[in-house]
């Protein structure tokens, strides 16, 4: 493994050398908040992944959307963002950003016509995700790249729900890829981090509000995930199976009305899905589905389940279980998640890499009695 600098900063022989290094006319090591030689080789692992020139790491997966965001727009600018978004990208969006003078528009990023048509003079950036969350929406990147820069604008891609493993989105014409790192990255649930990849010119106005606000992923973060990469090939092999698996035993369960997969022939994106990254590797570890009575049976099912734990995240080992319209989707507006598509029927499903048999026990239980 390479080695943890747990260390805040780093001492010289001199006071000539120190300034040498803090000035940047001499290579080396000041303080972690700039540069580490941990969270350093993180950046070049995940760099080498994604097919970017540079990439900065950051203390959340919120944390480097934001600076995805800002290291393109500011006052006076406009985002094009995808109607099938997160929860926290969608309040960032819609709560701090406007306090900056950005302001933003959602829109159907399935429609190209529609996001033509939805692009302004002051659009800089179009946001997508690869995978969407919870809905499993997937995006012509290509398409989309093409677009945002026929109209001068950059193209920005959360590929937290893919990793680098399923998708390379920077090979697709897209300029940035942002990640929240908690998920597939790091893979074990136990570090809060993101990351950004890009252009060297993209990823130093990144890196400037990362030491401008302090929002830098700590050394150990990065030792965790340079542990975490080292499998994730392993990892989503396996959480990809699994979720297929219970995807199909979902789609045939007379007490659910929807299954939201790529890897299902009745996606709507099954082919773009299957073409893209489908037909290499797999369709992603998360799916989500609505089970008929509404809010009440989604409770009694996520209440019902023992191998699955009930959490927020996802991209653990573990199975995770979650209600979207009450904890990642739930400081939007009713009508906000109506366009979202989040009902108080859907349930999110991180499937983990327990043995898929074990998986699907769980949820035959908890679903017992829904028809």
């Amino acid at each position: 493994m390479f080695p943890l600098f747990q260390t805040a900063s780093f001492s010289f022989e001199s006071a000539e050398e120190q300034a040498a290094v803090a000035a940047g006319a001499q290579e080396g090591f000041s303080y972690s908040r700039s540069t580490n030689p941990t969270t350093n080789a993180f950046h070049e692992v995940i760099a080498d992944l994604e097919g970017g020139e540079e990439a900065v790491s950051f203390a959340s997966g919120m944390g480097a959307i934001h600076a995805a965001m800002t290291a393109v727009v500011g006052a006076g600018d406009h985002i094009l963002c995808t109607d099938k978004v997160y929860g926290g990208t969608a309040t960032l969006l819609t709560r701090t950003l406007p306090r900056f003078g950005v302001t933003h528009s959602l829109v159907d990023m399935t429609n190209l016509d529609a996001v033509r048509a939805a692009i302004r003079p002051q659009t800089k950036l179009l946001w997508a995700e690869t995978i969407g969350n919870p809905l499993t929406t997937v995006l012509d990147l290509k398409a989309l790249a093409q677009i945002a820069h026929e109209h001068g604008a950059l193209l920005g891609v959360d590929n937290t729900f893919a990793s680098p493993y399923l998708a390379r989105p920077l090979e697709d014409g897209a300029d940035l890829v942002a990640h929240s790192a908690t998920k597939y990255i790091g893979g074990h649930g136990d570090l809060l981090a993101g990351a950004v990849i890009g252009s060297h010119d993209l990823i130093h106005r990144a890196k400037v509000i990362c030491v401008d606000v302090g929002g830098c992923a700590a050394p150990l973060e990065a030792w965790l995930m340079l542990r975490g990469l080292k499998t994730l090939n392993l990892r989503m092999e396996r959480h990809c199976a699994n979720a297929l698996g219970l995807a199909r035993f979902l789609v045939e369960h007379p007490g659910v009305e929807r299954v939201n997969y790529p890897g299902l022939p009745n996606h709507p994106q099954h082919t773009l899905a299957t073409e893209r990254f489908g037909v290499m590797v797999g369709y992603g570890g998360v799916l989500s589905f609505e089970v008929k009575g509404g809010k009440a049976a989604a409770f009694q099912v996520i209440d019902r389940v023992k191998l699955a734990l009930r959490a927020g995240s996802l991209g653990d080992t573990d199975t995770l279980i979650s209600h979207p319209a009450t904890i990642s989707h739930r400081l939007l507006t009713p009508e906000a998640r109506a366009v979202s598509g989040v009902t108080d029927s859907l349930i999110r499903v991180s499937v983990g890499l327990e043995d898929l048999p074990d998986i699907l026990d769980d949820f035959r239980q908890a679903l017992a009695g829904l028809a």
